[in-house]
């Protein structure tokens, strides 16, 4: 069995889906002898990586053109003589030639929309949406054999959105052995709260700049933010400026990306995580602090309602003023607390968020569509 998989870019500054993508092959890869395994992406100057481990996987890197259409992955992709296609992410020409070509082969193929169709992504550059959804996106998504979400609310908002296709919900999972198992020593000169994801408006980073300078200044006492990550330069400028505003610049520092160990650190190091995202279809971020033993604040904006289930953390809603109530909360919550509600979040992901665990789905996944076995619990058919 030969799955094709493409996504736009695995550079170290596209975000969590190079992470995912790249972490779910090595998985499928690993708990299956069956299966090769092609990534076709596009050429980038800092990618993750530039090989798998196993010889079963194969990465190509093409060169792009033109509104970044690349002809070479055309030639790779009618070429490769998979038995199936797998795209990451929409609203991208990768995608869509995968798509068109996957149609012309007469081959089935999977669309992993990546939060690319939640209410929050839908309202951002609307009118060139508009356009993709009338010209291609549609088409794309209702001719796919399956549509991968991450999450129950992902599915909610595909279905919302008129798609009867059957939906497969797998979430993000964790290399967890790449999270140490002892307990790690947390900051105490100052403690950190920590915020590391992509440095973009949707990450809702003004409201925490806002959140925390509305908390009192004795509980926010020996307590410092790190915001770490990259973005647009012109948008970090604004947010380093409104910490000046605000007079801030003692307490809330920003930060330039780290990765490998080096960012793992930085998760066990903190106290406290904080996403204050408006919309995320999973949020790698998140599991890879639990991970780490670090309580989450998070938004509702998030499927993570598992934070409160297993208290491991907030679920809030969207806003400063949920979040201010939040840190506060945390603020005041005892040192051994939020060490048991760390050692509750690494046990959730070890448990559910494990890496083997979504890899072995996926396959299942695979098998249900071309080997035509039964079909999974977690497939959605209406």
């Amino acid at each position: 069995m030969k799955i094709n998989h493409i996504i736009s870019s695995i550079d170290k500054s596209s975000g969590g889906p190079a992470r995912s993508v790249t972490h779910l092959i090595d998985s499928v890869l690993r708990n299956s002898n069956e299966i090769e395994i092609i990534l076709n992406t596009l050429e980038s100057n800092n990618p993750i990586i530039t090989k798998f481990d196993s010889t079963k996987g194969s990465l190509y890197f093409n060169k792009k053109g033109l509104l970044k259409y690349s002809r070479p992955l055309d030639v790779k992709l009618i070429d490769s003589d998979s038995d199936l296609f797998h795209g990451h992410g929409i609203w991208q020409l990768p995608v869509y030639q995968m798509a068109k070509i996957a149609r012309k082969l007469n081959k089935p193929y999977i669309i992993t929309p990546r939060g690319m169709l939640e209410p929050w992504s839908l309202t951002q550059g609307q009118l060139k949406k508009k356009i993709a959804l009338k010209t291609f996106q549609t088409n794309d998504l209702e001719k796919a054999s399956c549509i991968h979400a991450t999450a129950q609310m992902e599915v909610e908002s595909i279905r919302n959105l008129g798609f009867i296709n059957p939906i497969a919900m797998i979430p993000n999972g964790v290399n967890i052995d790449e999270f140490p198992a002892s307990f790690p020593e947390k900051s105490n000169t100052p403690k950190k709260i920590l915020f590391l994801s992509r440095i973009h408006i949707k990450k809702g980073i003004e409201n925490l700049i806002e959140a925390w300078g509305l908390i009192d200044n004795n509980l926010k006492e020996n307590w410092k933010i790190e915001i770490v990550g990259n973005g647009d330069e012109n948008y970090i400028k604004t947010l380093k400026e409104k910490i000046i505003s605000e007079n801030l610049t003692l307490e809330i520092e920003i930060k330039k990306p780290v990765f490998g160990a080096d960012k793992i650190k930085l998760f066990r190091e903190a106290s406290l995580f904080v996403l204050p995202t408006f919309s995320e279809n999973f949020g790698i971020v998140i599991a890879e602090a639990l991970a780490s033993y670090t309580p989450v604040i998070t938004t509702k904006g998030t499927p993570w309602e598992d934070l409160s289930k297993n208290n491991s953390g907030w679920w809030i809603d969207v806003g400063t003023e949920p979040l201010k109530i939040a840190l506060e909360e945390a603020l005041n919550t005892k040192e051994e607390t939020l060490f048991k509600m760390g050692i509750n979040g690494r046990g959730l992901i070890e448990n559910k968020y494990s890496m083997d665990s979504v890899g072995n789905q996926m396959i299942e996944l695979y098998n249900w569509i071309l080997l035509k076995e039964d079909k999974p619990s977690f497939v959605d058919i209406v």
